[in-house]
């Protein structure tokens, strides 16, 4: 049994070591750690590189960041651990444990660490309520077969009450969950700023409330004391499938029907990647945009498959749809991310990091090596879609130049490649990587 250990983590810098150290001995006998940070300004994901397998960077949130990492994880089964917990010595044993018992998930008991002298009993609380409820906090590390985690959808992509939510779906699904006794030391940093009883009294409110139906989204606002920040809209730019219609470069070389094969794997590719980032909540939704050359065929059919949005680019250029569809998102207060459909690397990975890096900066980009991008991003209207060489080696400099020019805030992704030629076809056949860039 291999277990994938996820660890959210934001501006943990002063503890993130303490959680990771212990694990080293899990990831030499074969499991992994995933560290999945929400955009710190410190220097978290300096100290977690060598304790990690994998850093990766979503939009902050820990369901959102906890369902990132759980989708790139290879473990059949997923432990959630917080960056401020320490995972007793016999964890993955318990958690085999369960399994064998035929328990597909589970929890531990939790043990405060802290100056307060009320943390033994509010530990004490803690562990009697889930056992009795069968609801967990996230603070108690919680285990779920990777197969059912999928089954019923992960964590839904709210800003408070996550663990809770996830909780009710999985009783509902295969019952109670199995109360492992071994005890995570959970540092009880919250309680010590703020006083237990401030904050028994606040947990106990928001939860109360939760129950009662208040939305998680003003519960965020009343327990950060901020608004939950924006994911943006994806939007997939897409041609019909019609032979001699898509990849005519291609089509020169290897015929129309072996183009338009081609251009089919790799346009499902992109719409399997983009429904795994919305269920995620990397994105907040997806956009299915039809160009207007003929009427959309199969691209009805596979968008509502996905419960995609099927929408026409308009437009005189590929810049002005662009910029038009663009537009419409931001006008319904959210950024916007556009990717085509023939990038064979795009992956939930690249567009988390895309999405995270627009709640930091006005734009993003995935370069192409062939001197485009596979993908643009922007959080606020932005002169960079009007003026440009479309289809030649100097959109992407004069992208660049256009944001300059505004003293935009904009990150770069590592370069990616696209398929358009037979060189391309020939790298696709034989599998080869990419060459990526930081």
């Amino acid at each position: 049994m291999k277990v994938s250990v996820v660890v959210p983590a934001l501006d943990e810098e002063a503890r993130l070591s303490d959680a990771l150290a212990p694990l080293a001995r899990l990831r030499d006998a074969g499991h992994e750690v995933i560290v999945v940070d929400g955009g710190s300004r410190d220097r978290t994901r300096d100290i977690a590189a060598p304790l990690a397998d994998r850093v990766l960077v979503a939009p902050r949130g820990r369901a959102i960041q906890m369902n990132t990492g759980a989708a790139v994880a290879s473990g059949e089964h997923l432990l959630f651990l917080h960056a401020d917990c320490r995972l007793p010595a016999g964890g993955v044993a318990a958690i085999e444990g369960t399994r064998l018992a035929g328990r597909r998930w589970g929890r531990f008991d939790v043990r405060l660490v802290g100056r307060s002298p009320l943390l033994p009993t509010v530990a004490a609380l803690i562990n009697w309520r889930s056992a009795i409820t069968g609801i967990c906090t996230g603070d108690q590390g919680m285990f779920v077969e990777r197969a059912l985690f999928e089954e019923v959808g992960g964590f839904p992509p709210i800003p408070l009450m996550e663990d809770v939510a996830l909780c009710k779906a999985l009783r509902n699904k295969v019952g109670r969950p199995k109360c492992v006794t071994d005890r995570i030391e959970v540092s009880a940093r919250r309680w010590d700023e703020h006083g237990a009883l401030r904050t028994i009294v606040q947990m106990w409110g928001l939860r109360f409330a939760y129950w009662r139906g208040a939305s998680p989204h003003l519960l965020a606002r009343r327990y950060y004391g901020r608004d939950p920040l924006p994911v943006p809209r994806l939007q997939v730019f897409a041609k019909p499938p019609v032979a001699g219609l898509v990849k005519t470069r291609l089509a020169a070389t290897i015929g129309s029907e072996a183009a338009l094969a081609v251009y089919r794997d790799l346009l499902l590719h992109t719409l399997r990647i983009a429904s795994v980032a919305r269920r995620a909540g990397i994105v907040s939704d997806v956009e299915l945009w039809v160009a207007p050359d003929a009427p959309p065929g199969a691209l009805a059919s596979w968008g509502e498959q996905h419960g995609f949005a099927l929408k026409t680019q308009s437009g005189a250029d590929l810049g002005e749809r662009m910029r038009n569809a663009a537009r419409s998102a931001l006008e319904a207060g959210t950024p916007a991310i556009i990717v085509g459909t023939d990038a064979p690397d795009l992956d939930v990975e690249y567009l988390a990091r895309a999405s995270a890096a627009l709640q930091a900066g006005d734009a993003v980009i995935g370069p192409a090596e062939d001197g485009g991008y596979v993908l643009i991003g922007v959080s606020r209207e932005l002169p960079i879609f009007s003026d440009i060489p479309w289809s030649t080696p100097a959109v992407l400099e004069h992208t660049r130049e256009r944001l300059r020019s505004v003293a935009s805030r904009w990150t770069e992704l590592p370069t990616s490649w696209d398929v358009d030629t037979a060189e391309d076809f020939a790298r696709l056949t034989t599998g080869a990587s990419p060459k990526a860039s930081a």
